[in-house]
Order: structure tokens, then sequence, then C-alpha cells
């Protein structure tokens, strides 16, 4: 979305770094932001380009590419949902504050080092592009210049967070000033990249600007088989909304899983013990539990052995080599009581329906809460509204 044959060093800063638990470090993401503008100003002399003309028009226009990862993470311990008024409202802060303090810092610099080459005959469309953004960082509806489409402007009423309004003005009004009176060393600032190997680099529980793909993951093991984890800011959440440590717990195991089939409903030791099963026999369903993706991959011969299936179950070895075989069907269990035993032992993988987050927290209410219905949405893997 800019001039062709440019590019821009990439830069991210982890937004959940700048959350102490109960609120934003405002002033340290202004700092951080000031801070690596300047990075990515020096490295554009130090950058390798693929072609002659991307290096000298990245020169010219001296391109930045300052950006944030984990929104999703951030919203989530923040107990927002990432399709609310107040998560698109906080977002859109953040991201102000981000280009508006990286555009006031390129100013200071182009004092000290001049401007970008090119800027003398693009300066008066630059302001231009500056003061629309500045009416939209101050929430203004119309007045914009040469706009064919308005742009969407900072929702100041939904901001949680007061200052954070205040100090997406500023920088805005820093920009438009200082731009005014020095120019910019730098045409472009930031852009929000997809910071997937970055993101992962950085610990973020989500990437770029998208919510989280999957809210429960499997982390492939060194020595073998995976491990199954949930997203490290869904608890941070449900501690943000009020719920307790049982509730959160609860609602974990749902997601994930309790990895047993020890109080699984209708299909558990007691029911297998009944079709046969002995301590030996459960012994091994329940060590291979823990990495099944679905229980019906551990019931087969070769986790219970041939001869246990063929001689004590009693399966003819023709149906036993099926692939299509399913031993669950096979023992007189129904497709919903193995569908809920698999619910329990390896998780839904999502909140939504979880019974903790489908009720009030308060016994004295029967329909569920705001704080439930913003833990429900922000579950979501796609920007539906909740």
């Amino acid at each position: 979305m800019f001039l062709d044959d440019t590019a821009c060093n990439l830069a991210s800063l982890n937004l959940l770094t700048f959350w102490n638990g109960q609120e934003l470090d405002a002033a340290l993401y202004v700092h951080a932001v000031k801070l690596w503008t300047l990075t990515l100003e020096i490295s554009v002399t130090m950058a390798q380009f693929p072609s002659k003309e991307i290096a000298q028009l990245s020169y010219d226009f001296r391109t930045l590419g300052l950006g944030y990862a984990n929104i999703g993470g951030l919203l989530m311990n923040m107990g927002l949902g990432y399709d609310s008024a107040e998560g698109r409202a906080l977002c859109g802060a953040l991201t102000a504050i981000m280009t508006g303090t990286a555009y006031a810092t390129s100013a200071e610099i182009a004092a000290e080092l001049g401007a970008f080459a090119a800027y003398d005959r693009n300066r008066e469309s630059m302001l231009r592009v500056i003061r629309n953004h500045r009416r939209a960082a101050h929430g203004q509806a119309g007045g914009y210049e040469n706009l064919a489409v308005k742009p969407v402007p900072l929702d100041h009423a939904n901001v949680p967070d007061a200052r954070l309004s205040e100090l997406a003005m500023q920088a805005w009004d820093d920009a438009l000033s200082l731009g005014e009176a020095h120019g910019f060393r730098n045409a472009q600032t930031t852009v929000i990249a997809p910071t997937g190997t970055i993101g992962l680099v950085m610990d973020c529980d989500t990437t770029g600007i998208e919510p989280d793909f999957a809210l429960v993951k499997f982390k492939k093991l060194a020595g073998g088989g995976y491990f199954k984890i949930i997203n490290q800011s869904v608890p941070a959440a449900l501690d943000k909304l009020g719920y307790s440590s049982a509730e959160i717990e609860e609602v974990i195991a749902y997601a994930v899983g309790h990895r047993t089939l020890g109080n699984a409903p209708g299909l558990n030791h007691t029911a297998l013990i009944g079709h046969g099963f002995g301590p030996e026999e459960i012994e091994k369903i329940e060590a291979a539990l823990p990495q099944a993706f679905d229980i019906r991959f551990v019931f087969n011969q070769w986790t219970l052995g041939e001869e246990f299936c063929t001689g004590t179950l009693g399966i003819p070895a023709a149906r036993l080599n099926d692939p299509g075989f399913d031993m669950l069907r096979h023992l007189g269990f129904t497709r919903a009581q193995i569908d809920a035993a698999n619910d329990h032992v390896c998780g839904t993988m999502t909140l939504e329906g979880a019974p903790t987050c489908a009720r009030s927290t308060s016994p004295s209410s029967t329909a569920p809460t705001p704080a439930a219905r913003r833990v429900s949405a922000s579950s979501r893997s796609r920007a539906t509204s909740p």
C-alpha cells in the first residue's frame, strides 16, 4: 500500500509486555515506540535490498515498518471481547498512539538530520495526510481533506482507559506541529505485520492483528508425542472477569480435556470392566489418552493387544483389521456416549458452552453475566459479533 520498489524494515512490540495485570503502562509503550522508531531509522542505511531500484527508493523515502503483536492476548487479559466496542476502540487508540508517536519522533530526527530526500516535493500532500490522521485521532466525523471515503474516527467513548485517548490526540498534535516545523525523516513509519514466526519468538499468545486461531494447541515433544495446552491468556482472562480458581480449572478442563476416563459420562472404567476390561487393559488405555486426539484412536489392537481383543472381547480378526472398525461401537456404546466421553477426555477445544461460562457466577441468577458473554466472545477464532 505504499510506493512500488520500496521496502521497510520490520519491528513488532509485544503489547502484553506493557500490561501489568491491572492497567496498561502507557508511558512505557510510548517510550518503546520512540526508541524503536529511532532504531529502525538507523537500520535504513544498514539494510540489504534485493534490487538497486528498491534500495534507492527505500533510501530516498526511508520507509519504516514498526508494528505490534498480541492484541488478541492483551484483550483477553483485560477481559474484553475481540469484537467488542471496547476492544475495537482500544485497538484504535493503541494504533493511533504508535503511528502518531512514530511520526512525531521522525519529525524530531528530521530537525537534526533533515527530512527524507523526496520530502520537499511531497510536503503538502504528506502534511494533508497527517492532518487527516489527526482529525481521526480526535474523533472528528467530518472536515477531512480530499478524501472520497471518510475514515472511521477513534471511538473515544469506548476506549477503556482515558489516558490512551489523551495520548492518541497528543501524539497526532505533536506529529503535525513538529512535521510542519521540520518535515519528516521517514515517509512511512508503521505497518501492522502478520508477525507469525516473530510472534512465536516473542512468546505471544496471539500473533498480529488477528484473534487467536485456536485456544487449545498441540506442541510436538522432542522425545515424541504431543502435549496439549490452552492459550495462557485464558486463565488470566477468566480471573480478570471474576471467576474463582475452581471455576477456571473447570473451564480449562472443558477445553483441553481431563485426559482420563475415570469420571467420564457413560463410557468410563466401570463400563469397561463390565465388558471384560481388566486393570492391565485400563492402565494401557489411560496411558495412551493424554496424547490422543480422539478416544476412538486408543481403542485398538495395538494399544490393547490382539490376544485380548480376539480372545476376551471376541472380536473376529478380520473385523479387527478393518480400517473402518470402531471398537467402541462394536462393544455397544452409542455415538452420543462416545462423543460425550470424547469431550470429557480430549476436550472441546473451545470455551463456548463451558458449564461455568454458560451461567452467572452468582447463584441467584440464571442468565449469563456480561462477563460470561465476554469470555465466550473472546474465545472465538473469528471476529463475530458477541
